[in-house]
């Protein structure tokens, strides 16, 4: 996007990320990933590995309008698609051969969407998602490969085990003290032993490793909302017991949005009095899903709300304006202790629930507020 902004910055080394030293990367481009950074590192090491770095803060709105655009275009010509994240898709083309050709009518999608776009796209094409992953990767930048049925094993085989969707530093650091290197070792492992090191996913990378995924393309459907709202048992007025259910909402509708790689620029507040007179307030801000970000906003709103002294009977938060993103939280301004943080507090919640970490400040709230967080799921 930045590139196709100002092509003065094509074949330099490139980085989106935060602006200050201690902010993390956010993308990067090829030309800097020769020099060894990647995405989610500090921008101070970023710099060490790469002095003449060129990094930009990023703009999101930009790259979503694109995102939006290439949905569109994909909505227009594909009866069934996935949008898995801000800028990856998935693809089924079932039955396309019979009518057309899928090869041919792949490869024409891809260059309809670069000729409207005006961005590069990687596609890779083949039996299932997995396969169809790896072969986007090993067509970047910019390019496309086809794994004709049945050649999906050999495909696989000669890459390195990072190659495979699920294999992270630590486990690709504990494959190779076995001595598996490549695909093609962990494919001949016995199951067995696999699954005795390393439990279910043992079993699931060896099936990876196999080329084996039956996992379906999901249909495409765009939640642009989430929200929640609690009715008191008894209208108060405690200012500081309102804003504390406030924190536990925004705390547990910002670990929903987080859980789906998903960020929000409108953040809305809702009050309904005792006789029943109902304001809500709302802003614009910065994509981002972090709580501390979310909660100071809240705060704010009620704030400029609450003026009239009156019992409050009911409170509610709204996010709106939801986009994909590629990482959990926003990386244009937090640090790498901040994405740390919320990484570590979001695996517990996720394996332990919700309730297991929490503000203090929320603590005697969340029980109550339990099954007030509607699901992600559909429409809004």
């Amino acid at each position: 996007m930045e590139c196709l902004r100002n092509p003065t910055l094509k074949g330099k080394p490139l980085i989106i990320g935060g602006s200050s030293r201690r902010g993390v990367v956010a993308s990067c481009s090829y030309e800097a990933r020769r020099f060894g950074v990647r995405s989610a590192m500090p921008i101070a090491l970023a710099r060490q590995l790469c002095p003449h770095l060129i990094n930009i803060s990023g703009d999101m709105d930009a790259y979503s309008k694109y995102s939006r655009l290439i949905t569109d275009i994909i909505k227009d010509d594909v009866p069934l698609f996935e949008k898995s994240s801000i800028d990856e898709f998935y693809i089924d083309a079932t039955g396309m051969d019979r009518f057309f050709g899928t090869v041919k009518w792949a490869g024409e999608l891809r260059q309809k969407i670069m000729k409207e776009s005006g961005l590069p796209i990687s596609m890779g094409l083949s039996i299932n998602k997995l396969v169809s992953k790896v072969a986007t990767g090993e067509a970047k930048p910019n390019g496309q490969r086809h794994i004709p049925y049945g050649m999906e094993k050999a495909f696989l085989a000669p890459l390195p085990i990072q190659k495979i969707p699920m294999i992270g530093d630590k486990t690709a650091r504990f494959l190779t003290d076995m001595g598996i290197f490549n695909v093609r070792t962990l494919r001949e492992m016995p199951v067995e032993i696999l699954a005795a090191a390393l439990g279910s996913n043992g079993v699931a990378l060896w099936k990876k490793a196999n080329g084996e995924d039956n996992s379906p393309v999901i249909p495409f459907r765009e939640q642009k909302s989430i929200s929640t709202e609690t009715t008191f048992q008894k209208d108060t007025i405690d200012v500081q017991f309102l804003k504390n259910v406030l924190t536990a909402m925004v705390e547990k509708l910002g670990f929903k949005i987080r859980e789906k790689q998903k960020l929000t620029a409108c953040i809305t507040v809702k009050l309904r009095y005792s006789n029943f007179d109902t304001v809500s307030k709302q802003c614009r801000i910065a994509y981002t899903s972090s709580d501390h970000t979310l909660i100071k906003k809240a705060q704010e709103l009620f704030d400029q709300l609450y003026n009239r002294r009156m019992l409050i009977r009911l409170i509610g938060v709204r996010f709106s304006e939801l986009v994909h993103g590629n990482y959990q939280i926003s990386l244009f301004d937090d640090t790498e202790e901040t994405i740390k943080l919320y990484e570590a507090m979001d695996k517990i919640k996720h394996k332990h629930g919700s309730l297991k970490l929490m503000r203090a400040s929320s603590l005697d709230l969340n029980m109550r507020l339990k099954d007030s967080i509607p699901s992600f799921n559909g429409n809004e």
